[in-house]
């Protein structure tokens, strides 16, 4: 089975779109597009059409590019959206309902649907498992973890736990380029955590020279992600409070 080619696409100040393609069977899903043209561009420059969006929750954010994008797949018969079926009544756009336990393809790529509330409600994320990927939305970040807007600390640190049980090698993919101000805070929760500082040294020169820093890994957070390692769900609970007021 071919590999996924997996695009990043920077959009609006600091998020990111995935664009995922399957080069055996030429169909090429879209992650979470909060605007529509870049996506488009990017799939017409590379001589891809999208047939799939993915949405891991409702924010603006992560659904603005659904309806534009589906309007311009009519050209080449279409495109389906999936997403959270908690969260359905707030993505007016959505074609497909699913929840945690469900599965999704790709073409021959099959991905898990995980629920993960707390950052909304109803947040869903996808795991190809024998592509060793994760899509995330704004449940974990490089060093970081999605704020608790919908949910509390116990659902964030479940989260938390389940990702934890993935490999090291699983790439992460988030949706925003927080690594930085991440990597800044995480260094005044541990700042005896000597991977922790090689990290936010790596991070300032990438950011300083216009790098992106994700997708990360399983691996990495596991050593540098202070809700990844947090004990329990008070302890989460706690630095997500000092994040939110940093």
């Amino acid at each position: 089975m071919a590999a996924l080619d997996i695009v990043r696409i920077p959009v609006l100040s600091d998020n990111y779109v995935w664009l995922v393609h399957d080069p055996e069977s030429s169909t090429t899903m879209v992650v979470d597009p909060a605007v529509a043209d870049p996506v488009l561009a990017a799939a017409a420059e590379r001589g891809w059409t999208i047939t799939d969006i993915w949405n891991t929750h409702w924010h603006p954010d992560h659904t603005g590019g659904n309806a534009a994008i589906k309007e311009a797949a009519k050209e080449w018969g279409g495109c389906t959206i999936t997403g959270p079926a908690a969260e359905y009544a707030r993505i007016p756009t959505l074609d497909v309902q699913v929840k945690g336990g469900d599965r999704v393809r790709l073409g021959n790529h099959v991905a898990d649907v995980w629920d993960v509330p707390a950052h909304t409600a109803g947040h869903i994320a996808y795991h190809f498992a024998e592509d060793a990927a994760i899509f995330v939305g704004d449940t974990m970040f490089a060093m970081g973890c999605g704020r608790l807007f919908e949910g509390t600390a116990e659902q964030m640190f479940a989260n938390m736990q389940k990702l934890g049980t993935l490999d090291d090698a699983t790439r992460v993919y988030c949706a925003h380029e927080y690594t930085l101000s991440n990597a800044r805070f995480a260094v005044t929760v541990e700042p005896d955590n000597e991977a922790l500082a090689a990290r936010l040294a790596a991070v300032e020169a990438a950011r300083a020279a216009g790098e992106a820093t994700v997708p990360t890994s399983i691996g990495e957070e596991r050593a540098t992600n202070p809700f990844l390692r947090a004990p329990d769900a008070a302890e989460l609970g706690r630095i997500r409070a000092l994040k939110d007021a940093a």
